[in-house]
């Protein structure tokens, strides 16, 4: 196999386990049954925390897309 090959493949896996993880560390939006109590923070805007954490997980979704596709279609060839 070519080494290019692996190391997209390896990206890939990476890539995947960072997307599930940085995903999970995000805040329910809905909180669901949550916002009956009047709990529910509708109209308030991001905190920068929460905003940073949107664009690092924007880019990690764009760069598994990349890869995916990288090898998805045969660009790539093992």
């Amino acid at each position: 196999m070519h080494v290019a090959y692996m190391v997209l493949l390896g990206a890939e896996v990476v890539l995947g386990l960072m997307l599930v993880i940085l995903i999970l560390l995000h805040a329910p939006k809905g909180e669901g049954m949550g916002g009956i109590g009047g709990q529910a923070v509708l109209f308030q805007g991001k905190s920068g925390a929460e905003a940073g954490l949107d664009r690092v997980t924007g880019t990690v979704a764009l760069l598994f897309v990349v890869v995916c596709a990288l090898l998805g279609f045969g660009i790539i060839r093992p």
